[in-house]
């Protein structure tokens, strides 16, 4: 339904009035740049859920180095058990000895040595085991407590958008069954109206039907203000042939966004610096072309929420 809306106002735009080709590459350069700003909060959502992953990997590998060093640890203490037990042996031997022979005792004093060398470097290495594995723990639970914290923050932003997508369709419920929907996917809110409902052919003026769905939908964002909000207009793929202030397709589809930016504009409580007018023309359609009921859908506006990243790329950043 968001795709709806956006097709719907750039449609709307392209057909009452012309737009000259300074005002239309302006236009054209600032799609251009809050469009990238939009594919890299895209891109950052998914960057986030790959290191979330990477992280979970790290984690797993450390668990796995931490229980074969234990083990390692494990063995050795058994080793100094075994040796300690052998050298009580050979020192009650030895004493037995003692008056036996002079050689004897030398044999058992060398052994004893041995055993005491032996005894001691594997006590040294029990140590810088242990120091080992205390470091590991020591970064395993530190790598646990940040992915904690991603998962957290995660979590947050959807929760924030559930929130926000029902706060739409509630706002929007006057609408339903007239060419409005409202999605979220992809940690994005989606709200499309199709044509029906904002304009009439060939025109970006919204009606007003149109106008009350755009200030309801105002007001939710209006109470929103750090969702970045992007506004496409999308047309079928007819070409526009009316002549007069419409170039073509992208120049209608953009003309109907930016008439649904004017709207939004009137409510002081939106950040302007937070939204974006697109023409997309015909070239992102969600049905066939082929049939009446397609090209009704393809003719829409989508308004497409995006929530603000910082804190997520901050934490990866510390990482």
């Amino acid at each position: 339904m968001f795709k709806y809306y956006i097709f719907l106002s750039v449609f709307a735009l392209t057909t009452t009035s012309c737009v000259s080709s300074k005002l239309y590459k302006e236009l054209e350069g600032k799609y251009n740049t809050l469009k990238s700003d939009y594919d890299e909060l895209s891109g950052s959502n998914d960057q986030e859920i790959l290191q979330k992953k990477d992280l979970e990997q790290q984690l797993a590998s450390l668990q796995d180095t931490f229980d074969k060093v234990q083990s390692e640890r494990d063995k050795l203490a058994q080793d100094v058990v075994a040796l300690q037990k052998k050298y009580d042996n050979l020192d009650a031997a030895y004493s037995a000895l003692e008056q036996n022979s002079s050689k004897s005792i030398e044999e058992n004093a060398q052994k004893n040595r041995e055993l005491l060398a032996q005894l001691e470097a594997k006590e040294q290495a029990l140590a810088v085991e242990n120091d080992r594995l205390m470091r590991l723990e020591a970064d395993m639970q530190d790598r646990s407590q940040r992915i904690a914290e991603l998962e957290a923050l995660i979590a947050a932003k959807d929760q924030a958008m559930t929130d926000l997508k029902n706060a739409i369709s509630s706002a929007l419920t006057a609408f339903e069954g007239k060419g409005l929907t409202v999605e979220q996917r992809n940690g994005k809110v989606y709200v499309s109206m199709e044509n029906k409902l904002l304009f009439k052919s060939g025109s970006w003026s919204v009606g007003s039907e149109g106008r009350k769905a755009i200030v309801q939908l105002g007001k939710v964002l209006g109470e929103n203000p750090e969702i970045a909000v992007l506004i496409e207009g999308h047309t079928d793929n007819v070409p526009f042939s009316n002549g007069g202030q419409i170039s073509g397709n992208w120049d209608l589809s953009t003309k109907r966004a930016t008439s649904i930016i004017s709207i939004l504009s009137e409510n002081d409580a939106i950040n302007l610096e937070n939204l974006t007018a697109a023409g997309r023309s015909e070239y992102a359609p969600i049905a066939t072309n082929q049939t009446s009921e397609g090209k009704a859908k393809n003719r829409r506006i989508e308004v497409i929420l995006t929530p603000k990243l910082d804190e997520i790329s901050k934490l990866l950043n510390n990482n």
